[in-house]
């Protein structure tokens, strides 16, 4: 692959950066010239039916980084702690010098049908996926303010059609739209953009088993509301990931307040 230098000399942050779609990211950027702060729990959390992930990977995707000549600032740190957050992004940007661009990336999904889905479930998916998101912008934003510059926040195909069975989920990730649409509008005029991404299903370790069971044996009727129009199954983390680059680069200087499909048209059908 030839690199291009897309966003040469830019200062990023990004959440969830352990593993999935937040590594993919960060590698992505980093090939394109950018360093990084590169932030997650790397901790399970009780709630959620598939493990998060370690320090180990937080350190291999600051490795991946590093390979390709840029700088990488870790922080482990839960993004649900605005003050711990504000407090490692503080600090990353004083290594760096400055910071450009905030990859709100975080995110946990649990599976259940409304009857069964717990309001510890639901704490914890609002808390991670949209607080942690402000959290993220709102840690960012006094770097950006003065000099501009780009906040990229992950939502979903969930956060644009009414996906079942994870309910706070598609909640949280409408939410995510709303916010970002707001601070779009906030902060347009010190030419701060903010824009979400919607993924299709996405080879991670973001994977509930108990939702294949579901569909399969419970409800198959809703089956179709997850077939993307496109003939695949999932998407790869850097097909989202080159939406983010593209974000975050100057070729989308005057891009705000949008949301960026990249559903392989799960949300026409």
């Amino acid at each position: 692959m030839t690199y291009t230098g897309r966003v040469t000399g830019k200062r990023v942050l990004v959440t969830g950066a352990a593993r999935g779609m937040g590594r993919s990211h960060a590698v992505r950027l980093a090939e394109e010239g950018a360093d990084l702060i590169l932030v997650d729990i790397c901790e399970s959390l009780p709630e959620l039916e598939y493990p998060l992930s370690s320090r180990d990977d937080l350190q291999e995707t600051a490795r991946l980084v590093e390979q390709h000549n840029r700088r990488a600032v870790i922080h482990v740190v839960d993004v649900r702690d605005a003050a711990a957050l504000a407090a490692a992004v503080d600090d990353g940007v004083a290594q760096l010098g400055g910071l450009d661009a905030a990859v709100s990336n975080a995110g946990v999904l649990t599976v259940g049908t409304w009857d069964t889905t717990t309001p510890e479930q639901w704490r914890t998916v609002l808390d991670v996926n949209l607080i942690g998101t402000w959290n993220t912008c709102a840690a960012a934003l006094p770097h950006l303010v003065d000099e501009g510059g780009s906040l990229v926040n992950i939502s979903s195909a969930a956060g644009l059609k009414g996906t079942p069975l994870h309910l706070p989920y598609t909640a949280s990730k409408h939410g995510v739209v709303g916010l970002s649409r707001a601070l779009a509008n906030e902060l347009a005029a010190v030419n701060v953009r903010v824009n979400t991404v919607h993924p299709t299903g996405v080879e991670t370790g973001m994977r509930p088993e108990s939702l294949h069971e579901l569909l399969g044996e419970r409800r198959p009727d809703l089956v179709p509301i997850f077939l993307n129009a496109l003939p695949i199954v999932m998407a790869e983390p850097v097909d989202i990931s080159n939406a983010v680059l593209y974000l975050v680069s100057d070729e989308a200087r005057y891009v705000t307040g949008q949301e960026l499909k990249v559903d392989a048209g799960v949300t026409i059908r």
